[in-house]
């Protein structure tokens, strides 16, 4: 991959917010996780940042629970495409469960994707573990943890052999001698494995990009293994700078042994930072942002984690219960973190709790504070990029418009965006053909 100094920086779509009581905000739109003309401004604001890409997480079932993002909201294939038609150079990346997925479907989706914003798609590779979310495909119970990844692995290498069904120049489009279609550069997959038996050819063609850009969030050690297997750009959830130093040099490390290439893959922590015109006006916002917040929003984040447990039939400030047998049936990597912070502080339910309702970090402050947090961030090894939450109506804009021009000064940020792909901007090789490239091996 390009070596080069930027930071890379996503923008989570979240539409009502990204906790239990976000939407609670007088200047918030309740409809705002279906309101296309909102997105449509985030969107082209993000643009205007010169961020990387835009990102939308998904998940497959609901209960009364769920946090009111998830409970109404887009399909994320459905919005970006929609997207894509109000963008020209942000990336177009969206979670897509290999749990309850066919692989044949997934590569055509994500290849139209792909053509229909000129080469911006990426799939953020994801396996489901909510509890509920086997009943709705069904399924009375997902695979166990260690299965879910050999399932997944086996799953993203038939999409990719389908994205490459098609070489580079297979399509002619000969009009004179009524050639449309080289057949020699069409090939079946012809796949038969464990999970999935898939012929091919893939029906639609290769983008500009080749093919789009693999995300992932593996915490867990099966979810960091194929994650520095399989990743090109890989989210994490650290609550401060020396947990990500650990997190950003373990997945390089474990690339690195794999042979992959110096760099790869790119990690970006999940942020969501709180900017003002100084620190005292940030301090204000985030206080605001603590006013919105009640005990259930971190309990809701604790449930979540322990496959939606409840956690009310604990004394809330007494020892911590003993959860950690639900924790590796769950969200494994959220679990862990979670246990781990208990232990190191001996917390109550209560406390985690009001913890995870509203976690502060490095980003809260002036624009010149937050600048000096994401560069310290990349500089002492932390991060390669941030992926960013809007905390209040209005952060998005702030920080576009403050700390951007900061970053970009320091020429930590692009000035405008070098490349007309996403694989491009964020410096990624094209993957060549691997049909081509059997050939070319074979007339060397």
């Amino acid at each position: 991959m390009t070596q080069d100094r930027h930071i890379k920086l996503g923008l989570i779509l979240h539409g009502v917010g990204r906790t239990w009581d976000d939407w609670r905000h007088p200047d918030r739109d309740v409809r705002a996780s279906t309101n296309i003309r909102f997105y449509r401004q985030q969107a082209q604001t993000a643009e205007r940042g010169k961020f990387d890409f835009l990102f939308v997480a998904d998940s497959l079932s609901i209960n009364e629970k769920s946090s009111p993002h998830y409970l109404n909201r887009f399909e994320p294939l459905t919005i970006l495409s929609a997207l894509a038609a109000s963008t020209e150079h942000i990336g177009l990346v969206g979670t897509l469960s290999v749990s309850y997925s066919e692989p044949f479907n997934v590569a055509r989706q994500f290849a139209s994707l792909d053509h229909i914003s000129g080469g911006r798609a990426g799939w953020n590779v994801v396996t489901s573990w909510l509890g509920d979310t086997a009943a709705n495909f069904s399924r009375t119970a997902h695979p166990p943890h260690h299965e879910r990844y050999r399932i997944a692995a086996e799953h993203l290498a038939v999409v990719q052999g389908l994205w490459d069904s098609w070489e580079d120049d297979a399509l002619v489009g000969d009009k004179e001698h009524g050639i449309f279609l080289d057949p020699a550069k069409l090939h079946r997959l012809d796949h038969a494995g464990p999970y999935f038996q898939v012929r091919g050819p893939l029906n639609i063609g290769r983008s500009p990009q080749g093919q789009p850009v693999i995300f992932q969030a593996g915490a867990s050690e099966d979810g960091r293994d194929f994650a520095a297997r399989h990743a090109e750009v890989v989210f994490c959830g650290p609550q401060d700078l020396e947990e990500a130093q650990t997190y950003y040099h373990d997945v390089k490390a474990r690339a690195a042994r794999l042979g992959r290439e110096a760099g790869l893959p790119l990690i970006l922590p999940g942020i969501a930072p709180i900017v003002g015109r100084t620190d005292a006006d940030a301090e204000r916002l985030y206080q605001e942002l603590v006013g919105l917040t009640s005990l259930d929003t971190g309990l809701g984040f604790l449930s979540r984690a322990f496959s939606d447990h409840d956690f009310r039939a604990y004394d809330l400030d007494g020892p911590f219960p003993d959860v950690a047998a639900i924790g590796q049936q769950s969200n494994q990597s959220a679990a862990q973190r979670i246990l781990a912070r208990v232990r190191r502080g001996n917390l109550s339910i209560r406390q985690i709790a009001r913890e995870l309702a509203t976690p502060r970090g490095d980003f809260v402050g002036g624009p010149q504070t937050v600048a000096d947090a994401l560069q310290r961030w990349v500089e002492q090894g932390g991060a390669d990029g941030f992926n960013l939450f809007e905390t209040l109506p209005g952060q998005l804009e702030a920080f576009v418009d403050l700390v951007v021009p900061i970053l970009q000064e320091r020429k930590l940020l692009r000035s405008d965006y070098e490349q007309t792909t996403l694989r491009g901007n964020l410096g990624l090789a094209y993957p060549v053909n691997r049909h081509a490239a059997d050939k070319g091996k074979q007339a060397g």
